[in-house]
């Protein structure tokens, strides 16, 4: 069985590869994104991740930007989103469930986070 993709998007580019380093030694492919445009791009291209990890605060386009566009697409309406930020006000984290994230985890995440936010955002995406 081939491992699964998950793609992180974030413009902080240490914290994007922190992330796709936890991914890969929990048996993920990882490929990250530091514009939302590039991430975005690629799902237009026909390309899409078993997983997308989203940074909320982006310059231009944020994460919740980008969720939105997703969430739109009936392609994409089963991929599973976890969103990731430094910010952890009820309000972001509501606002990101009821727009369609399956998980919300802080910076810095840890891997036993991370774990739990992809068990989360897996389980939530076999639901719908």
């Amino acid at each position: 069985m081939p491992m699964k993709e998950v793609w992180v998007v974030d413009d902080d580019e240490e914290m994007a590869k922190a992330v796709s380093l936890m991914l890969q030694l929990l048996d993920y492919t990882a490929k990250h994104f530091l514009n939302p445009r590039l991430a975005a791009q690629a799902l237009l291209a026909g390309k899409q991740p078993d997983l997308l990890i989203l940074d909320i605060n982006m310059p231009e386009v944020s994460g919740l930007d980008m969720l939105e566009f997703i969430r739109r697409r009936p392609e994409w309406k089963h991929l599973p989103i976890i969103m990731l930020s430094s910010e952890a006000t009820d309000v972001t984290v509501e606002k990101a469930m009821q727009m369609g994230a399956d998980a919300y985890t802080m910076k810095p995440v840890t891997i036993e986070e991370l774990e739990k936010a992809m068990s989360q955002a897996f389980y939530k995406s076999l639901k719908i």
